[in-house]
């Protein structure tokens, strides 16, 4: 294998960060996240700048020396000549490799084409599959490579978006797609990207914890099985413990749901048990979820990777209580991703 063992979509707000943050060194090495700059309708120039400086900032801090992949997929026209001004900047932040995809606005094609140049660490092309494979698409990644650089080196996302139940072809479709756009390009790293994990409802969690299937990890299986030439290219990629279509929501302030959730990711399912946020009872439930946790035949121990903030939650140790909805999801990415890394 050529890229990092393991590429995780995420963004750049303040629990992703976290997150990483947290992560053993060990980890942090094998991996290369796919950080998202999230869409923000509405601010002006001015706060939009602000914003996405702050925003590499953050990033750049955690990831140091660390290559990896920097998008913003939902920039508009408003937003572009913001993006074009600061983007080419963004080596100065670390290894962040600009990215784009076929399909996207040509002038967001243009900003990353050009960051790729004078940065000079790379392009990401992230091509989204999100039902069955259009063979067109290789003629647009194709006229997209011809207007590269040609001394950038290019990395290929390929994104299935959700993968779930729904998607009993998505490992067929990802081979399809594989099979056009290897041979395009002398591709220095391949990642094939998946969202597995489901949209979460208040009666999924009625009866205690709940497990349900990581259907992009079985996915994963499926190529690796495929027997494919290429299958020593590719890295597994997923987008953490949140749905896919999470990636592409505004950042909202304040408010929220009266609960939230737990996440534990297993070898090939997800375990969930709902957490309150608010409420009479609020921190004896959320001992006794995680004292359900601790209990699970497939709980690691505190030493495995970020269980040791669960065993504290459940024994009422330390200052950190039994959290909010930020503490709940980098807890779980934190988990997730160590456990991804030592799986593969």
């Amino acid at each position: 294998m050529t890229g990092p063992l393991y590429v995780p979509v995420l963004p750049t707000r303040p629990h992703a960060v976290a997150a990483y943050s947290r992560l053993q060194p060990d980890a942090q090495n094998v991996l290369a996240p796919v950080w998202n700059l999230p869409p923000r309708p509405g601010l002006s120039p001015a706060e939009l700048a602000a914003q996405v400086r702050q925003d590499l900032a953050a990033v750049s801090r955690v990831q140091r020396y660390r290559p990896a992949w920097l998008d913003a997929p939902f920039a508009g026209a408003e937003e572009l000549p913001v993006l074009a001004e600061l983007l080419p900047g963004a080596s100065s932040f670390g290894l962040l490799r600009p990215v784009t995809g076929p399909g996207r606005p040509e002038a967001q094609q243009a900003v990353a084409l050009e960051t790729a140049r004078m940065a000079g660490d790379g392009l990401g092309v992230r091509v989204r599959v999100l039902g069955e494979w259009d063979s067109r698409t290789s003629d647009d990644v194709r006229h997209l490579l011809q207007r590269s650089d040609p001394v950038v080196r290019v990395d290929l996302l390929l994104d299935l978006g959700a993968v779930r139940a729904d998607r009993p072809d998505a490992g067929k479709e990802a081979l399809r797609a594989l099979d056009s756009l290897v041979p395009l390009a002398p591709w220095r790293t391949a990642a094939v990207l998946g969202g597995g994990f489901p949209h979460v409802s208040a009666d999924m969690l009625d009866q205690g914890l709940c497990e349900v299937p990581r259907t992009d990890w079985h996915m994963w299986h499926e190529i690796g099985a495929s027997g494919r030439s290429y299958r020593g290219l590719l890295s597994y990629g997923d987008y953490g413990t949140q749905p896919a279509e999470a990636i592409s929501r505004a950042p909202r302030s304040g408010g929220g749901p009266s609960w939230g959730f737990l996440r534990y990711t297993l070898d090939g399912t997800f375990v969930l048990g709902r957490m309150l946020a608010s409420g009479n009872g609020r921190t004896a439930h959320n001992r006794a979820i995680a004292h359900e946790y601790l209990a699970h035949p497939g709980f690691r121990g505190p030493a495995a990777g970020g269980e040791s903030w669960l065993r504290d939650c459940a024994q009422g140790l330390g200052r950190g209580g039994t959290g909010n909805f930020s503490t709940w999801l980098w807890f779980g990415n934190v988990q997730h991703m160590t456990y991804a890394v030592r799986q593969l």
